[in-house]
């Protein structure tokens, strides 16, 4: 199939049933509640994987909505606890109310943060689009006043994320690098994908170099391969870094051979009652998804 009919079907997503978008987001989504998201963690970790939990949704309308999200947000660590999972929490600032005013963001997010640490647990602190990275890292740097175990995200297509890695440098610093997924201009943002992936090595040899702790999040095999090949000839221990995939992306053995060497594999699980808005995007972003969809169907 090429990639002007992949796009062109994705154009007509939105218009589709939303029963058969769910045929693909079955794949990527373990469910609607927390109770489905636990048993697949459960299970994850049975396979030997460390898990990142997070509730789908952003850019919340009201006040009422962002504080139901941080009380999920509260109740979701103590149930990780209770169970005792190898899991963690990842969240959205503006999931969290950011976009109705900074300091209610910011009151929302001090709630999940009391509950992560009375768990003893880690908080990541999703990036969005370019215009919420300022204030996502003043919030950031909010929390590790509060409380040690908080790790930021950086995007590796922001030309801005050299200079922020290296301002938020420290032995303590644990962040997750990723290629970036939202829309930004060329002025704001890399746009063709070998300059992306070249700065995102250069970035985890920054990040090495300077001593932090990096979740190396992406599914991207030949760029895997060669942050293995970095760690291989610095003689970088597992202990200073971690892999990160989306729960459901195929990746042909490439996680149970990475656990084989003895690093450790985190997979990141979404949940949540906005699956369809989740899906609908993650589609519009890679188009090539699409055949996933088509595959399903026509096995039903």
């Amino acid at each position: 199939m090429s990639w002007g009919l992949h796009s062109l079907l994705v154009a007509t997503l939105p218009y589709l049933p939303k029963r058969l978008v769910g045929l693909f987001a079955r794949r990527y989504i373990p469910g609607e509640t927390e109770h489905d998201a636990l048993v697949v963690t459960e299970d994850l970790n049975r396979q030997g994987f460390e898990v990142t939990l997070d509730i789908l949704g952003e850019h919340v309308q009201h006040e009422s909505e962002a504080a139901g999200v941080a009380a999920a947000y509260v109740h979701l660590y103590h149930s990780i606890a209770e169970r005792g999972l190898r899991a963690n929490v990842s969240l959205k600032p503006t999931h969290l109310g950011l976009d109705l005013g900074f300091q209610i963001g910011e009151a929302n997010l001090a709630q999940v943060l009391d509950a992560a640490a009375a768990t003893d647990n880690f908080m990541r602190l999703d990036m969005e689009d370019s215009r919420r990275t300022d204030d996502t890292l003043v919030l950031y740097r909010d929390c590790l006043q509060r409380y040690p175990w908080v790790g930021p995200v950086l995007q590796a297509y922001l030309h801005r994320s050299r200079d922020d890695l290296a301002a938020l440098m420290s032995p303590q610093l644990n962040v997750r690098l990723c290629k970036g997924i939202y829309l930004e201009s060329p002025d704001v943002a890399l746009q063709d994908e070998q300059a992306i992936r070249d700065n995102y090595l250069a970035l985890v040899h920054q990040g090495f170099e300077g001593g932090a702790y990096l979740a190396i999040a992406t599914h991207d095999r030949a760029l895997i391969d060669a942050v293995e090949a970095h760690i291989r000839s610095r003689n970088i221990p597992p202990s200073r870094f971690e892999f990160q995939v989306l729960y459901g992306v195929p990746m042909a053995g490439k996680l149970e051979a990475l656990l084989t060497k003895g690093y450790t594999v985190r997979v990141y699980l979404p949940f949540g009652e906005t699956w369809y808005d989740y899906s609908l995007r993650r589609l519009q972003e890679n188009p090539k998804m699409v055949r996933y969809i088509l595959r399903n169907l026509l096995r039903k």
